[in-house]
């Protein structure tokens, strides 16, 4: 109303103070409406403000670091109920979690992205070889250790005699897309998948006889696809043969737990990191083939052989089988992290796991 006058210039919008790497650059303002900014998001999300306390570099912005701490809350949470009651870590608390989880823009997972887009809303938990071949635990898997395990504990709750033996380092935690049909680049073993959220659609699609000697994707035929509902169990399929994520309408988180190729060649205390997050690391000389066979290629006579297998192409294992009790209702939705996973929700989605 006149009665504020503004010297110097003026910003089109607040400065994100974890994002400047000069503090020369901050003026008197930019202070004051960060540290006002604090309080609120603080006291909103019923944090410290301490708490929001993140390094330069971190990968993460302010409210990033705040949502991914009230997903942390939530798993530590989760595990103490579970452990108390003697029971699983419900679906319904793993969603919770990965609602809570402010996602980052990941533009490096080019075989997956839907066509048209930039980035997808994913993050890699457990060991990863970055691309200057450095192998190691992501720091999202350290300063939030609880989400990672509520995960893995969500698994290995629910895993059967018979599977026990599934190996897995990693996880790819993904939200609100569908990847187009790729093949990942150098997993050991089979992978499982799960997806959770509210939303119609989104099925694998999987080649499980894909043995990678056809170089065109699009070579695949659709007579030639399972197509597996992952909200209604977990599946475990070749990673390194063709799949794909049908459109889809709603909220949709998945899950994808798989070992990186080079996990025998990763220092031991990265091996033991992984073992304390809840995965079951894979030894030395482990069989990838002791849970699913190898794929027989799309050549005449090539898939169609005679008689049961010991050994399946994949696997399907619905939820209602898995539950031991324990179960809790869907949780409420949160506001949307800024920047992050439910703002692409509700959307048509074009194009991973």
């Amino acid at each position: 109303r006149g009665f504020i006058k503004v010297d110097g210039p003026v910003r089109d919008e607040p400065l994100d103070i974890s994002k400047i790497s000069e503090d020369t650059q901050l003026t008197d303002v930019d202070k004051a409406i960060n540290r006002w900014y604090r309080r609120e998001l603080a006291r909103n999300l019923g944090l410290k403000v301490a708490d929001l306390n993140i390094g330069k570099g971190s990968g993460e912005s302010l409210i990033m670091r705040a949502h991914r701490l009230v997903a942390q809350r939530d798993a530590k949470a989760a595990l103490a109920a579970a452990e108390k009651e003697g029971r699983q870590i419900a679906e319904a608390e793993v969603l919770a979690v990965l609602r809570a989880w402010a996602f980052a823009k990941n533009p490096n997972r080019q075989n997956v992205l839907p066509d048209g887009s930039e980035w997808v809303w994913s993050d890699t938990l457990g060991l990863i070889r970055d691309r200057i071949g450095d192998i190691h635990v992501t720091a999202a898997s350290k300063t939030y250790p609880e989400v990672a395990t509520v995960m893995n504990r969500y698994l290995s709750d629910r895993l059967p005699s018979e599977l026990r033996s599934f190996k897995w380092t990693s996880l790819n935690v993904n939200c609100n897309y569908a990847a187009k049909m790729h093949r990942d680049g150098n997993n050991f073993g089979p992978s499982f998948i799960k997806a959770f959220g509210e939303f119609t659609g989104g099925e694998l699609n999987y080649w499980p006889e894909d043995d990678r000697k056809l170089d065109r994707l699009e070579d695949m035929k659709e007579k030639d696809k399972v197509q597996l509902d992952l909200s209604k169990g977990l599946a475990m399929f070749n990673g390194n043969s063709a799949h794909s994520v049908e459109d889809f309408e709603g909220e949709r988180y998945s899950i994808v737990y798989f070992a990186v190729g080079c996990y025998d060649k990763a220092p031991e205390a990265c091996k033991a990191e992984c073992r304390d997050l809840g995965m079951n690391y894979p030894a030395s000389d482990e069989d990838p083939r002791c849970l699913l066979r190898a794929p027989r290629g799309y050549k005449a006579g090539a898939a169609k052989r005679k008689g049961p297998e010991p050994v399946p192409a994949c696997r399907f294992l619905p939820t209602s089988s898995l539950e031991k009790g324990g179960a809790k209702k869907t949780p409420a939705k949160r506001p949307a992290p800024a920047g992050g996973a439910a703002s692409v929700a509700k959307r048509r989605a074009a194009g991973g796991a």
